[in-house]
């Protein structure tokens, strides 16, 4: 596998990434209370420990995604 390979690569997986956390983020925003009340039903969850828990998984995905996807694609960018 080349470099340029490895760039396309990660920059695909940064814009999928990139748009997988908009798209949850955007669902959260607009159907907060109905996703509340399916995962408070799925999780036995309390519905005031939730708001909490999305806040926390967006932040954690998006750590994941510059770490793993953003950070290597720049780095092979500078390479280039």
């Amino acid at each position: 596998m080349t470099i340029d390979q490895l760039t396309q690569f990660f920059g695909w997986c940064s814009v999928i990434n990139i748009g997988i956390l908009i798209f949850t983020s955007i669902i959260l925003i607009l159907f907060k209370g109905p996703i509340s009340s399916i995962h408070h039903r799925m999780a036995g969850v309390p519905e005031s420990d939730l708001p909490r828990l999305y806040f926390q998984y967006l932040g954690s995905y998006k750590i994941a995604i510059l770490v793993f996807s953003l950070v290597p694609y720049i780095a092979l960018k500078a390479m280039m």
